[in-house]
């Protein structure tokens, strides 16, 4: 409809910013030109009243339907600068180390306070005892402090732990081999000492072996004859 008639206006939102654009018969003739676009005022009644002057004898549909635009137009923006000042919801991602430690130290509250319950109501049983017994005790905590020391190194030991495996990667460390060396000539010279002496004794054991056996004595038997013979 709009290509079809010489004469149209028409209402289009820029950057937050109305305009009215009018095309004339007039104009037709330079395609370059055909548009004349006017800055609508940010007042709706100002706005209304410029629609008005530049359409001063046109159609009266044609200017209740510029109207309605406008209007259209002017909730458009309202709705879209209202959404722009309201809150949005705003995704952040969680880190699991963290999450893990919050919830090690939530598990270690409610032991600390179950800890706690457990003391409050003994003392509780105890002071009744004093009372129906009509005697005052001076009640240690070093038990209760106690507790609480192993129940924090226990968790500290597992945090640890925890801690250690999630950063336990492999590790390779390239050092020179003058320590590796130094043992080693540490084992040989040991073993050569043993070999010496190893020497030294089948020496000895030879020695004894080879020595000349002492001489034996002899000895003569003499019988007599008998004289009937």
């Amino acid at each position: 409809m709009s290509l079809a008639n010489s004469q149209y206006a028409t209402i289009k939102e820029r950057d937050g910013i109305i305009y009215l654009y009018v095309r004339e018969p007039e104009r037709i003739p330079y395609p370059g030109k055909q548009w004349e676009r006017i800055k609508l005022h940010r007042n709706k009644e100002q706005a209304l009243k410029q629609i008005k002057e530049h359409m001063l004898y046109w159609d009266k549909w044609l200017i209740s339907r510029v109207k309605q635009r406008y209007f259209r137009t002017r909730d458009y923006l309202k709705n879209m600068r209202r959404l722009a000042l309201s809150r949005q919801k705003k995704l952040e991602p969680i880190n699991r180390t963290v999450e893990k430690r919050e919830l090690r130290r939530e598990a270690k509250a409610l032991r600390v306070a179950r800890i706690e319950r457990t003391v409050e109501q003994e003392l509780l049983e105890r002071l009744r005892a004093s009372t129906s017994s009509k005697e005052i005790y001076n009640i240690d905590q070093s038990a209760f402090e106690k507790a609480l020391e192993a129940e924090e190194i226990h968790d500290e030991e597992s945090e640890d732990e925890e801690e250690y495996e999630e950063n336990d990667e492999e590790e390779i460390a390239y050092t020179s081999g003058s320590d590796i060396e130094e043992d080693i000539e540490d084992i040989a010279a040991i073993d050569e000492d043993s070999g010496e002496e190893e020497e030294r004794e089948e020496e000895a054991e030879h020695n004894l072996v080879l020595a000349n056996p002492t001489k034996k004595r002899k000895v003569t038997i003499h019988y007599e004859k008998d004289e009937d013979d």
